[in-house]
């Protein structure tokens, strides 16, 4: 899904921006390809419900940094899809792990509404299935996965730069996940994640840029049943 915003505007601060997929995802971009998410320990995990559909719907904006290009998204999601078995709880026994995490593939999120620092549009595509890693701790921690080529940002105007993510390969980097409650629903936050990128263009883009930031908020919700919480435990 691209975006088209003509001028830049005021950004509401979701998490530092100048710090900072995703989606994105969304969605840190390592220059190495791939930064991985630590798990310190490998206790049990179960996600819940088992075999519920979710979507991920951006709370805030996602911000994308790559050397002097910084950009914005106010709108983000990644919904399930007829024929899909992506965004989706794994059914029993799939969805509990004894020694380790719980993983769900994701359609690519869309992000529109976007804009920039600098005078220029901003269009973003995303491809691909994306995954989502969830390991029971304290914090929760989680993992997101851009396959390669799978998320790609594109100014023209004053600068006409292509900000491909994953370039060589698929990335995985870390996120927190907090459960929900009452009228709170779980989440996903990614803060300061480094992804590897490639940028390409002429005058005014980052070429030498490797890697950029990345941060954002999810809310994750149940669709099977609107009045369950998607929750991570033992």
């Amino acid at each position: 899904m691209t975006s088209h915003t003509p001028a830049p505007r005021p950004r509401r601060a979701l998490l530092a921006a100048g710090a900072g997929l995703a989606v994105t995802a969304a969605l840190t971009l390592s220059g190495t390809g791939t930064a991985s998410a630590h798990v310190t320990d490998a206790a049990s995990t179960t996600v819940r419900p088992a075999g519920h559909s979710f979507t991920a719907s951006l709370n805030g904006e996602a911000s994308f940094k790559a050397g002097s290009v910084t950009a914005s998204c106010a709108a983000s999601s990644s919904e399930p899809s007829a024929g899909s078995g992506n965004n989706k709880v794994p059914d029993a026994p799939g969805n509990s792990n004894a020694s380790g995490p719980v993983a769900s593939g994701i359609n690519a999120p869309t992000y529109s509404d976007c804009s920039s620092s600098l005078p220029v549009e901003i269009n973003v595509t995303t491809s691909g299935t994306w995954t989502v890693s969830m390991q029971n701790g304290s914090p929760i921690t989680a993992s997101l996965t851009i396959p390669t080529g799978g998320f790609v940002l594109k100014s023209s105007g004053l600068a006409n730069c292509t900000i491909t993510a994953a370039p060589d390969g698929p990335v995985t980097f870390p996120a927190t996940f907090t459960n929900g409650s009452g009228g709170t629903p779980s989440r996903i936050t990614v803060a300061d994640a480094e992804v590897a990128v490639k940028v390409t263009g002429g005058f005014g883009c980052p070429t030498a840029s490797t890697t950029s930031v990345f941060n954002a908020v999810y809310d994750v919700k149940d669709v099977t049943d609107p009045a369950s919480l998607i929750t991570v435990g033992d």
